[in-house]
């Protein structure tokens, strides 16, 4: 799925069993922690927004997880070519920056090959 060199994907910090990612744009290359082109925004993957104790439960009230992110950077990024990752591309869809036929190869149109490959012999 992802093919380019410059990729839209998630840098983790924070603590161990408290992750904190970091939505970076960086070199395909590089090490997941590496100082990225851009940071895009933060992703916390811990729900919170409730008490997730058994006895204070309200019916009302669900946990959601925390997501800052610049659209208008990940959409530039997206317009000169950089590629999300898969994680990327489910955050960024429900951001509504990216269609939900977005990297579908099923929605890919079939195309005819005008002039086949020419095997040159020598």
């Amino acid at each position: 799925m992802t093919k380019g060199l410059v990729r839209i994907r998630l840098a983790r910090f924070g603590r161990k069993n408290n992750p904190v990612y970091n939505i970076v744009v960086t070199q395909a290359f590089r090490a997941r922690d590496a100082k990225p082109i851009e940071v895009l925004g933060t992703y916390n993957p811990r729900p919170f927004g409730l008490n997730l104790t058994k006895t204070k439960k309200k019916s009302n009230e669900l946990p959601w997880k925390d997501v800052k992110l610049d659209c208008n950077r990940a959409q530039y990024w997206i317009g000169v070519g950089a590629q999300p990752s898969d994680t990327m591309i489910r955050i960024l869809k429900k951001a509504g920056i990216l269609t939900n036929a977005w990297g579908n190869v099923e929605t890919m149109p079939n195309r005819e090959i005008v002039t086949p490959r020419r095997e040159v012999y020598e």
